[in-house]
């Protein structure tokens, strides 16, 4: 019954008490207030866990430009500051001013915005000076010649430089030797080659950056072979001026990350072989072959190997040797030695030369087949594949005849 009217209001009840149901309704309300509240936080939380490096950096940039302080002119003395892989403009400006390249953060920024060039810095060593102002760092930055440049290391690289004539090829040790020349107040200064070798072949291991794979085959290799193959195919970013072992370790340290993302060590578990073994496959793949028939070369080696059966490759004696040549000799062939892969069953003691990432997925992922012979057949470098030694007698003569060799 309704009482609009208010007829059947109890006097003695006060009328601003709720009801039950509304006591129960705002109690309902104050828990889902607190339930979002709860949420809000956590979302605060992880919003400021997530963005805390992004904070940092704008924590850094902030205190700078606060200030805006700038210095005058074009720099005192030379200092050399590295932009990582995915830094921005803010984070550069950050390092600039931790390196006292510029008196603020701010001032670079500031600077940047008149110039579109500088988003496009790229990755690497630049040869800054001390005291710079943000209109001048941001010139510098800018211009190609401050770029520190990088050492780019071909498939099959040595580590020594090899000697064809009057010609010279350069091996790692050199071509790091170059990168690392630095010059102060006009003074040029590098390491040499040989430097750079002698810490190669005197310094702990561990200390070089050797990854743990690889740690036992490099105690045991001969000292000028045992970092042979473990600085493999790529573009590699050096600081000049430190020291030969820190020249090393970076390049290394850099390569073996790059392996790692290429299939080793985790990759390797399938092949039968250890992932040092699988460098080592690399290696002669990458020598013995051009690269559309890498898997091919890869399952000779399988299964010879498996038989087993001798490798006969003359890569591998060339390498003892230090020779460029394609073919080897009677007698080169019939000097005993673990690299004389004629005389000597399985592999080599170490890589012969720098893999591609190529060359190391062909390793883990041979062609499949019978193959067990290949000779190189075409002026191109292609090569022919047989199953019976009668099959490669045959491409063998017709290379020859072509003068392919």
């Amino acid at each position: 019954m309704s009482d609009d009217l208010g007829l059947f209001t109890d006097p003695d009840v006060d009328e601003r008490r709720p009801l039950k149901r509304d006591r129960e309704r705002d109690r309902a309300r104050a828990k889902a207030k607190k339930r979002k509240k709860t949420v809000l936080w956590l979302v605060v939380a992880m919003v400021l866990t997530v963005g805390l490096g992004g904070a940092y950096y704008g924590y850094r940039e902030l205190r700078s430009i606060g200030s805006y302080e700038d210095y005058a002119g074009s720099g005192e003395a030379d200092k050399i500051v590295e932009v990582k892989d995915g830094d921005v403009i803010s984070q550069i400006a950050a390092t600039l001013y931790d390196n006292d390249v510029v008196a603020s953060a701010g001032a670079f920024i500031a600077a940047s915005q008149t110039d579109a060039r500088v988003l496009s810095t790229q990755p690497g060593f630049y040869l800054m000076k001390t005291k710079m102002s943000g209109a001048e760092a941001v010139a510098r930055m800018i211009d190609p010649k401050t770029r520190v440049p990088a050492v780019q290391i071909i498939g099959g690289t040595k580590l020594s430089d090899i000697k064809a004539g009057d010609k010279t090829v350069p091996g790692i040790y050199s071509l790091l030797a170059a990168a690392s020349c630095t010059e102060k107040d006009g003074q040029k200064t590098c390491l040499s080659a040989d430097e750079v070798k002698a810490a190669a072949e005197q310094t702990d291991p561990v200390a070089l950056g050797v990854p743990d794979w690889a740690l036992a085959d490099v105690a045991r290799a001969e000292p000028q072979y045992r970092l042979e193959g473990l600085i493999m195919r790529g573009v590699y970013q050096v600081k000049p001026g430190v020291s030969a072992v820190e020249l090393l370790r970076s390049v290394i340290v850099s390569s073996a990350q790059k392996m790692q993302g290429f299939g080793i060590p985790g990759g390797t578990v399938n092949t039968g072989f250890r992932p040092y073994e699988v460098l080592v496959i690399a290696s002669l793949i990458e020598k013995e072959a051009i690269e559309k028939d890498f898997t091919k070369v890869s399952q000779v080696i399988y299964n010879r190997l498996k038989k087993p059966m001798r490798l006969q490759f003359d890569s591998t004696i060339n390498y003892k040797n230090n020779q460029p040549h394609i073919r080897t000799s009677d007698q080169d062939r019939n000097t005993p030695g673990p690299y004389n892969t004629y005389m000597s069953f399985g592999l080599t003691p170490t890589p012969i030369g720098s893999p591609s990432q190529q060359a190391i997925a062909a390793a883990m992922n041979p062609e499949g087949g019978e193959i067990i012979y290949f000779v190189k057949c075409h002026e191109k470098g292609d090569s022919c594949f047989a199953t019976t030694f009668e099959e490669h007698n045959a491409n063998d003569q017709k290379a020859q005849r072509d003068g392919v060799y």
